[in-house]
């Protein structure tokens, strides 16, 4: 039994640092060498058709639209349905 709560112990601290070295280090995640450039379906994105540019364009443009709307919302003003 000790075994198990060692191995949980472990795995909780490597988890716990990983997560002090992201939130460190500033940085947005990347995503994988995998995706969908390796499955050839990259072009099938309705936004940008594939190009980066466009995608951060499109980015660029959502946050100039309405910064800090993503973190929040006005629940009062959610239409009922």
């Amino acid at each position: 039994m000790t075994i198990y709560i060692f191995a949980f112990v472990v795995m909780v601290l490597v988890v716990t640092g990983m997560a002090l070295g992201a939130i460190l280090q500033n940085k947005p995640l990347k995503g994988s060498c995998g995706g969908l450039n390796n499955i050839g379906m990259k072009q099938d994105c309705a936004i940008c058709g594939g190009d980066d540019d466009e995608c951060r364009k499109e980015q660029q443009r959502r946050q100039k639209a309405a910064p800090g709307a993503e973190l929040a919302y006005d629940a009062t003003k959610v239409a009922s349905d």
